[in-house]
């Protein structure tokens, strides 16, 4: 699906240009693709409440998040990136911004076919993705869930063997880490 062009400033559905344009440069940047990462590790094993904040606190970062950079407001959520129109107005006084909190954003009702007006400001990926982890602590799941970059899966942490596997891996990673701070 591509937008029709007699509007091809915005539309109210994700099209080829949204995801062209929008998701796919940022999931180049680790810092965003870590962000992104942590709202479906979140998701997994979550109530269908913590389902539905989650999802807002998607549409307030990927979808329509504005970062500051340089003393500057830079849009980086695909619906802003993908929409001319919306990335126009999202950059002026119009709308109102806020500081991303995730436990405030949950809050904010959005509409889906039409500009935003309520954006929410984080100050950089790194710190987008504190606060998510941060907010994540009270969230009320039955397990915990990791990503397993050797296997390229999700570990679900739900047995004694499995959580002192994981750490293991932290020791190791540990020593790693301290012979290379050895040689800088």
């Amino acid at each position: 699906y591509i937008r029709h062009h007699s509007d091809p400033y915005y539309t109210p559905e994700p099209d080829c240009c949204h995801e062209l344009l929008g998701h796919v440069p940022l999931f180049a940047d680790p810092n965003f693709a870590e962000l992104a990462q942590e709202v479906g590790l979140a998701s997994l094993g979550a109530s269908d409440e913590d389902i539905e904040k989650l999802a807002t606190i998607f549409w307030f970062t990927a979808e329509f998040g504005l970062c500051r950079e340089d003393g500057s407001i830079r849009a980086y959520g695909a619906g802003l990136l993908s929409s001319f129109g919306e990335l126009e107005y999202a950059l002026t006084e119009t709308p109102t911004r806020l500081e991303f909190e995730p436990s405030k954003t949950v809050e904010q009702k959005y509409p889906i076919t039409e500009y935003q007006p309520v954006y929410f400001v984080a100050d950089s990926f790194r710190d987008a993705t504190a606060k998510l982890r941060e907010f994540n602590t009270t969230m009320k799941r039955p397990f915990q869930v990791r990503y397993n970059p050797y296997t390229q899966s999700v570990d679900v942490l739900n047995s004694k063997d499995k959580v002192q596997h994981f750490a293991r891996s932290i020791s190791n990673e540990m020593q790693l880490l301290a012979s290379a701070l050895e040689h800088v």
